[in-house]
C-alpha cells in the first residue's frame, strides 16, 4: 500500500493526474485478524467480516497516504447506489468535490449491507462503472499476473503475454478462466475483461498490470508498454 500511495503522490504532484482508488480485501483482512477460517460463510457472516475489515484497510491506506502528504476519503457504495439516479448523482458530486480538494477517494463495495440483489459482483465492475461515471481517461486493474496471457501462465510454461488488445472479443474471453478469482477478492481475469469491455465502449483505455510490479502506475502514465492494454493507442501517454 505504501508503494502504491507513493506512486499516487507522484502522479498527483508531478503529472497532475487525478486518481480515484478502488480497493478490495475487507473480508479477507478481517478473516485473517479474527481467525475466521470457515470456507463456507453465510451472507451475515460475510457482512460482519466486511464491517470489521473496512476500518482495518482504511487505517493502512491513511498511514500510507499521510507518509506522502496525501489525504484520503473513504466511500462505500452498492450497485443500488449506482442504479438510483439521485444517489448516483450525489456520488458523482461527492467524488468531484473530493478531487477538487486534492483528496484521494478510496472506494469499496459496502459489503456490510449489500445483498445479492445490490452487489456489483466484483470490484472490477465497480471500478469500471465509476470510471465511466467520472469520464476517466484510464482504468488500471491490478492483478497477480503480468497481464492477459494466451494460456494460463500458472499451468503453461509456454504462455505468452498479450501486450495489446484493440477490442475485447470472444477470443479474449476464451483465454480467461471464468472461475478464477483472487485470494482477497471476487474478481479474476474474466471479470477484468468484462470491465475493460464496458470501459472501452465509453472511450476509456484499460490496463491490466501486476499489482506488486515496481512503479507500475508511473510506467503507465509515461506510456511504457507494461502488462496488457485494452483499447486506446498502444503505448500512448
Amino acid at each position: 500500500m505504501r508503494t502504491w500511495m507513493q506512486q499516487v503522490s507522484t502522479l498527483h504532484k508531478k503529472h497532475n493526474i487525478e486518481v480515484i482508488w478502488v480497493t478490495s480485501g475487507a473480508i479477507a483482512w478481517a478473516a485473517e485478524r479474527t481467525n475466521f477460517n470457515s470456507s463456507k460463510r453465510t451472507l451475515p457472516q460475510k457482512q460482519a467480516l466486511s464491517a470489521i475489515g473496512q476500518p482495518l484497510i482504511m487505517d493502512q491506506y491513511n498511514l500510507a497516504m499521510h507518509a506522502t502528504g496525501l489525504m484520503g476519503a473513504q466511500v462505500l457504495l452498492t450497485a443500488g447506489d449506482m442504479k438510483d439516479r439521485t444517489r448516483s448523482k450525489n456520488l458523482k458530486n461527492t467524488l468531484t468535490e473530493l478531487l477538487k480538494w486534492n483528496m484521494i477517494p478510496i472506494l469499496n463495495e459496502n459489503d456490510a449491507i449489500a445483498t445479492e440483489e445490490i452487489q456489483f459482483g466484483d470490484n472490477d465492475s465497480l471500478a469500471s462503472q465509476v470510471a465511466l461515471m467520472m469520464k476517466a481517461e484510464r482504468l488500471v486493474l491490478m492483478t497477480d499476473v503480468d497481464g492477459l496471457f494466451d494460456k494460463d501462465p500458472n499451468t503453461n510454461q509456454g504462455a505468452h503475454l498479450i501486450s495489446y488488445v484493440p477490442k475485447v472479443g470472444a477470443r479474449e474471453r476464451k483465454m480467461a478462466d471464468k472461475k478464477a478469482v483472487s485470494s482477497v477478492g471476487r474478481g479474476g481475469m474474466f471479470s477484468k475483461l468484462i470491465a475493460a469491455d464496458k470501459a472501452s465502449k465509453g472511450g476509456i483505455t484499460t490496463h491490466f498490470v501486476r499489482g506488486d510490479m515496481a512503479n507500475n502506475l508511473i510506467a503507465i502514465a509515461l506510456g511504457q508498454p507494461i502488462g496488457t492494454q485494452i483499447g486506446g493507442r498502444f503505448g500512448s501517454r
